[in-house]
């Protein structure tokens, strides 16, 4: 007797909503042809709790992208056909699972990769230091040589969190000739002594050496307001913070205090407390180079991602 394939399993038509696909992208994917047979809602803008209810009363399963809505206890118990959520890589706290679990809703995620933010923040680094965007729009505006950049050899790039994402951006910095030097819990401290990466004394160690710092850690109830005005004032003159991880890190307003005290001197951001950031100050400020949470934003990354959560969700719907 022949096993099915998967690909020809029969599966009941579901209502799905893909929630915050903001250039409506997911539609030109390959993997998107998973979904042919079920009614596909994809919402491109970003609603507050009482539309996303109106909009979603019907659904019975949301694939998220990342950590773009939060779907707390109150949602949920405004989606009375809501059965399933599939996320994009790895779950967050912005989804509450218990709640999930008291209305019977099965919540499945998938894994990160690191290369595409890993990438991203190698690129946003060697923009600011060597001030490819300010002489950019410069020359657009009528001006020749109005910066003056720094090269990356013989500086200290300081990762605060060796992951897997910033054992990548480590290695980047080295073959530019750059000292990487990290900080974090015991399992950085393996991975670096591994790779041969010295560890600083401490975090306010880490901030005070590094020409460059880079943050890579997750965001929990232990590292939500990890840094804040003190790192930042321990800052070398003409240092540089790059964070593309999470802005839920830093202590609100601490950063751009910092900017305004020159600790530090320059900022490369991908993340932001309230995204879309269309009115962050910090996207204004003249000496951040700012992208728009673009590190997982790839077409690599969205076929992985997108391809397992859709496979995922209709793994899960056939039990």
């Amino acid at each position: 007797m022949h096993e099915v394939p998967r690909a020809t399993a029969i599966i009941v038509a579901m209502k799905i909503a893909l929630l915050d696909d903001y250039a409506d992208l997911v539609r030109t994917l390959d993997c998107f042809s998973r979904l042919d047979g079920h009614d596909v809602l994809v919402l491109n803008e970003t609603l507050d709790e009482d539309a996303l209810a109106a909009r979603l009363a019907d659904r019975e399963a949301l694939v998220l992208i990342r950590e773009r809505t939060p779907i707390p206890r109150s949602l949920i118990e405004r989606l009375p056909n809501l059965r399933l959520i599939s996320q994009t890589g790895r779950a967050g706290t912005h989804v509450d699972v218990a709640a999930c679990e008291a209305h019977g809703i099965r919540v499945v995620a998938g894994t990160g990769s690191p290369y595409a933010p890993a990438e991203l923040t190698f690129a946003l680094i060697l923009d600011c230091m060597r001030q490819v965007t300010v002489e950019h729009r410069a020359l657009r505006a009528g001006h020749w040589q109005t910066a003056l950049g720094t090269t990356l050899r013989g500086r200290t790039l300081g990762i605060l969190g060796y992951g897997s994402i910033g054992r990548l951006v480590a290695g980047f910095g080295r073959a530019f000739g750059m000292a990487p030097l990290a900080w974090g819990r015991e399992a950085s401290a393996t991975r670096a002594a591994a790779d041969g990466v010295p560890m600083a004394g401490s975090m306010r160690e880490l901030f005070e050496r590094s020409d460059v710092l880079s943050v890579h850690l997750r965001l929990g109830s232990d590292t939500r307001g990890l840094i804040g005005a003190a790192e930042f004032a321990s800052m070398k003159p003409g240092a540089v913070f790059v964070n593309t991880s999470r802005a839920g890190l830093v202590v609100p307003g601490a950063l751009l205090a910092g900017l305004d005290a020159h600790r530090p001197e320059r900022a490369a951001l991908d993340v932001f407390e309230h995204e879309p950031a269309l009115d962050d100050p910090l996207v204004r400020h003249p000496r951040v180079l700012a992208t728009p949470h673009l590190g997982y934003v790839e077409r690599d990354s969205y076929e992985a991602y997108f391809g397992q959560a859709f496979d995922n969700l209709l793994a899960a719907a056939a039990v």
